[in-house]
């Protein structure tokens, strides 16, 4: 049994990793908790992972009732900021039902600030903590963000130290620790602005009894065609343990994720672009999905054209690689665009859809139609789920694919150091 903690979850990129595993490495998987506050990514987490199925304590209770549970929560409706009282009071009853369904199923925590050290259930396996990127990403900083994760800038990126509380606090009240720890974010991380604080994080978590492991991966060595670097940190909990300390070391050394000879050795291959995206435009679906990803014809989108990668161009040249998915495409820069000219008087290209987008992140075609095949209205003439949602849930998520190579060292040290899988 491996059970999992996800902090910071999204839509579950970590689950997905450990799901494909479990079927590779033939263990169960147990979910224990999540913890995220974006209604959108709450209820596309429980539609990818659980089915669109409403839970059963959920189905008698009335308006009141809901709004009463939902609003003892510290929710938020852009990921950015805490929802109003009256953007909740402005959703349907059935969406109401919707979002407290998918709490409950998924047993989330909300926020990361509300989360105590005991209620991190014991004998985790894998609690992973994706923190926010906006205040040290570079994209970020040309929004204006970029206070990092000092400890008093009461930033977003900054929640990482509530990830130290919780941790702290189940020492301090002599509960098991969780025996991996994940880390995954910009490789900004190690720059000259944040490396201070991040040397701090990782001395933080060896006096607690981890051993850290660094790796700064890109997405193609695991097969996904997008021009994607990120820094994942494995932390080992060995307590005080010398010699355990001695054998994650080692294993590291053997199993080194930063070494492009080793990388090698995986025998992993970048799949083909063309894999990812839908350009047969005799499928209904992917041609609706595209026209709506067409800009119109204005100055400021031939600009995105001129500026940005092209991905495919009039005379059928395909580039091997996207840019980095990120949380929006109709804007500079952006991931790149694909000639597109269906003669309806728009402009002659297109962004990539929010299903490519899915896919070059390391989910499967099925799991954004979970999504998208069970939307909803939020309110008259209004998707739950719009084009700009769909797109900012990929480009916040994890490249899949990435999270199992670091998954699968974690089972091995699993079954080195506890014996168990």
């Amino acid at each position: 049994m491996i059970n999992i903690v996800e902090l910071f979850s999204g839509i579950g990129s970590q689950a997905k990793a450990f799901e494909r595993l479990s079927r590779k490495r033939n263990f169960q998987l147990n979910v224990l908790k999540t913890c995220e506050w974006d209604v959108h990514a709450i209820v596309a987490y429980d539609y990818i992972h659980n089915g669109s199925a409403l839970d059963k304590r959920t189905l008698e209770l009335k308006r009141e009732d809901l709004l009463k549970e939902l609003k003892k929560l510290s929710l938020s409706n852009d990921g950015k900021v805490p929802m109003k009282l009256k953007t909740l009071e402005a959703y349907s009853t059935e969406v109401l039902r919707r979002i407290y369904s998918a709490i409950l199923k998924t047993n989330n925590m909300i926020s990361v600030k509300d989360v105590k050290g005991e209620d991190i259930p014991n004998n985790v396996t894998v609690m992973t903590y994706s923190f926010p990127c906006q205040d040290l990403s570079n994209v970020g900083a040309l929004h204006g963000y970029n206070k990092g994760i000092d400890r008093d800038a009461h930033t977003r990126s900054g929640l990482l130290w509530e990830v130290e509380r919780i941790l702290v606090e189940r020492q301090q009240q002599n509960l098991d620790m969780p025996k991996f720890l994940l880390l995954e974010n910009v490789t900004a991380l190690e720059a000259k602005r944040h490396s201070k604080n991040f040397n701090e994080w990782k001395e933080r978590l060896e006096s607690l009894g981890y051993v850290n492991q660094v790796n700064r991966l890109y997405a193609p060595d695991f097969g996904i065609p997008q021009n994607r670097k990120r820094l994942l940190m494995l932390s080992v909990y060995v307590g005080d343990d010398e010699n355990a300390k001695q054998i994650v070391k080692k294993y590291f050394e053997e199993h080194d994720l930063n070494d492009p000879k080793y990388i090698k050795t995986l025998n992993i291959k970048m799949q083909k672009l063309s894999r990812f995206l839908k350009l047969d435009y005799t499928n209904k679906t992917y041609l609706d999905e595209a026209v709506l990803s067409q800009p119109n014809d204005t100055e400021s989108r031939k600009s995105i054209w001129e500026k940005n990668s092209k991905i495919l161009l009039e005379d059928g040249t395909m580039k091997n690689i996207v840019q980095t998915i990120t949380t929006k495409q109709d804007r500079h820069p952006n991931s790149g665009n694909i000639y597109f000219n269906p003669n309806n008087n728009k402009s002659k290209y297109r962004f990539l859809t929010p299903r490519e987008c899915f896919v070059l992140m390391g989910f499967d075609e099925k799991d954004y139609e979970k999504i998208i095949n069970n939307n909803f209205n939020s309110k008259k003439n209004s998707l739950f789920f719009s084009r700009d949602k769909m797109y900012k849930l990929a480009g916040n998520s994890i490249v899949v694919n990435m999270l199992e190579a670091i998954f699968e060292q974690a089972m091995d040290l699993n079954n080195i150091l506890f014996n168990e899988e």
